[in-house]
């Protein structure tokens, strides 16, 4: 038997792995019988030579292989990991992959592992669904992570109230290994006597600085300039790099440009995230946010933007400063 666990939730397939490993013998054998291959390299005769050994002091072995399926062009709608057409080679590896699956020992547990979602038509795929039993799992980010928060707190013995899973969301967004993390402390501090408040969040979760970022715009687009600069110097009481925070500025607004033409297109959140490569939970926040931009104001701000950029690195102005001044213009 193989398994296919394949999408972008890098947390929860980690821990499917790790679930994987926990069934396999005593905890005294069992780094003998768990080997994990490097699929961007993995020939097929390796694979055979892995999968093929007979288990030590214990019913099974577990194999796990990472990336194969998108090296070989089954990864990415029919091409490679580099979104090149599958040489022959490749064509010829998946062919004979395809012959050997079927034959996997009893005593194998061979695990596929993908960080993008297969397409349907992807060939393995439909041969693990093919066999009895839940074989292929998929793995994406919530679009929505409130009701992921809520139930990660039950899982470790808690609860949180929708107002504090909203908020720790707004400061963490879908970074699900941070969001268990934060979870985590969070229960700490309550001692699983009460659930997690609004309160508890605020006191206890630094936000991501891509949070900060999206609060300093928004602030900018209310033309609240005391908040946002607050922002701004929040950021760098952090020790963030001048020129690093005007990088990310650029991209938030870059964003919000795209995402206002597609509003303008009446363009579903859904497709703007698949046309911008973004999670639909972040598309969500910049689409809100743009409504508090005209597209004249965006194309002012970027190619202001550019200007500050160039001002800052011949040494017109230093780069504190600089961001001040770019703040209070783009407030005023």
């Amino acid at each position: 038997m193989f398994y296919i666990l394949h999408g972008e939730d890098e947390f929860s397939r980690a821990e499917q792995v790790a679930a994987f490993k926990e069934k396999i013998g005593d905890a005294t054998v069992r780094d003998f019988n768990v080997t994990v291959l490097d699929g961007r390299k993995l020939t097929l005769a390796e694979l055979r030579l892995a999968a093929d050994s007979v288990p030590f002091m214990a019913d099974k072995r577990l194999v796990v292989v990472e990336g194969l399926l998108a090296r070989l062009g089954a990864g990415r709608g029919g091409k490679g990991s580099s979104g090149d057409e599958p040489s022959g080679a490749a064509r010829e590896f998946l062919a004979q992959l395809l012959d050997y699956l079927p034959q996997t020992p009893e005593s194998t547990r061979l695990v596929l592992v993908e960080a993008r979602t297969l397409p349907p038509s992807n060939p393995i795929l439909k041969l693990a669904a093919s066999q009895p039993g839940k074989t292929v799992l998929a793995f994406e980010i919530p679009k929505n992570p409130v009701p992921w928060i809520e139930k990660r707190a039950q899982l470790h013995g808690s609860r949180i109230d929708r107002k504090a899973a909203s908020k720790l969301a707004q400061l963490i967004g879908s970074d699900l290994r941070r969001l268990d993390s934060e979870i985590q402390k969070l229960i700490t501090y309550v001692n699983a006597e009460r659930p997690i408040g609004e309160d508890d969040v605020a006191r206890l979760v630094s936000p991501s600085i891509e949070a900060n970022i999206f609060d300093l715009v928004d602030a900018l687009g209310r033309r609240d300039g005391r908040r946002a600069m607050g922002e701004l110097h929040r950021l760098l009481d952090l020790g963030e790099n001048p020129l690093g925070l005007l990088a990310m500025f650029t991209r938030q607004f870059r964003l919000l440009i795209q995402v206002k033409e597609l509003q303008e297109k009446n363009v579903p959140a859904p497709e703007m995230a698949k046309a911008l490569g973004q999670h639909p939970f972040v598309i969500d926040k910049i689409g809100q946010q743009a409504r508090n931009f005209s597209m004249e104001q965006l194309e002012r701000v970027y190619s202001h933007l550019l200007d500050v950029d160039v001002a800052i690195k011949t040494g017109e102005v230093g780069d504190v400063l600089a961001l001040d001044l770019l703040v209070a213009e783009l407030a005023g």
